[in-house]
């Protein structure tokens, strides 16, 4: 798919892409330069971790809302996929 940058430097990320990775408005994203190549991805989460019992959970340090059984699903597909493959 192709898409531009406006002359303010925002760029549309076609409906496919954004549906499919699970992208929505006001998610905070990372962009980087890399090898000759911009990468876009969801930042990551801030985290603390909790001792319950013997376990260390992940507790988000701000409240988020719950996750929809979509996100859920396509997470693990991409788990069982293995970190090589792309969406």
């Amino acid at each position: 798919m192709k898409t531009t940058i406006d002359l303010s430097g925002r760029l549309v990320i076609p409906k496919e892409i954004r549906k499919v990775a699970g992208l929505e408005p006001g998610i905070p994203l990372e962009v980087r330069w890399r090898e000759g190549v911009v990468e876009i991805e969801p930042a990551p989460l801030p985290v603390k971790l909790i001792k319950r019992g013997r376990l260390l959970v992940a507790v988000p340090e701000k409240t988020i809302d719950s996750l929809s059984n979509e996100t859920v699903k396509r997470a693990r597909q991409q788990v069982r996929r293995g970190p090589s493959s792309s969406s």
